[in-house]
């Protein structure tokens, strides 16, 4: 599906996107009001949302606590240059990524590429040569690739897509330190820009939703001026066999 939505005011700007974007192979549409984009990005007709925080009436940050209420639609949101707080709010309330305004319409679609190629393994799974995701396990977590799930001790965690491929790298390098840059180039598909916080964002929510602690240990480590370790559980020690 290459429809997206673009939820901003600025009717030129929305204009020249739907321009740009087109010759990119995209459809586009766009909503100049939250209320309107909102309701739009909600339907189920779109494989993205661009949006743009200063909105009149609902402001962005409205629109994305509605969509997030109900969807896990991709969000990329523009944001006013130099405005951290913005971004670090935006990324918290689970936007997948986000790009400072006035930017290059080329840098836009590499995000929008960027962040697709991110939310779309499994139909590349599924078109492959026949071969599933094995199940990623580690500890009280239990990842499935395919059916892009997790679960915790039997039950599902409902983490925003680029908070799902940020877990899967953790995971399949548990025990061993993964650095901010491969982090930013695995996880959001560019490089790590200078006093980028996004993946430390994405770090603090997965805290929150699977726990800070896995057993005696920190559950995801900050290694600093690093990166990150997710902890790799020691191996149980097996009941003694029974003597014949």
């Amino acid at each position: 599906m290459n429809r997206i939505l673009v939820i901003d005011d600025d009717v030129e700007l929305c204009e020249l996107l739907t321009d740009y974007l087109t010759r990119e192979g995209l459809q586009v549409e766009t909503a100049h009001d939250g209320e309107r984009g909102a309701e739009r990005a909600l339907s189920g007709e779109y494989a993205l949302v661009v949006l743009d925080i200063m909105l009149p009436g609902s402001s962005g940050f409205d629109v994305l606590r509605r969509i997030r209420a109900a969807s896990k639609v991709p969000v990329l949101m523009l944001t006013a240059r130099g405005d951290d707080v913005d971004r670090i709010v935006g990324l918290e309330m689970g936007a997948d990524d986000y790009l400072p305004k006035p930017f290059n319409p080329r840098e836009l679609v590499a995000r929008i590429r960027a962040i697709r190629r991110r939310v779309e393994p499994r139909l590349e799974r599924e078109t492959g040569p026949g071969k599933a995701a094995e199940r990623v396990v580690v500890g009280d977590v239990q990842l499935d690739p395919g059916a892009r799930v997790v679960l915790q001790r039997g039950h599902p965690v409902d983490l925003t897509s680029v908070e799902f491929t940020l877990l899967e790298v953790l995971l399949r390098a548990s025990g061993q330190v993964v650095t901010r840059e491969e982090l930013a180039k695995e996880v959001l598909g560019r490089r790590l820009s200078p006093y980028d916080r996004s993946i430390d964002v994405h770090v603090c929510s997965l805290r929150r939703k699977l726990g800070h602690q896995l057993g005696d240990a920190e559950r995801i480590k900050t290694v600093r001026g690093v990166g990150y370790l997710y902890t790799h559980p020691p191996d149980p020690v097996g009941e003694e066999a029974p003597k014949g």
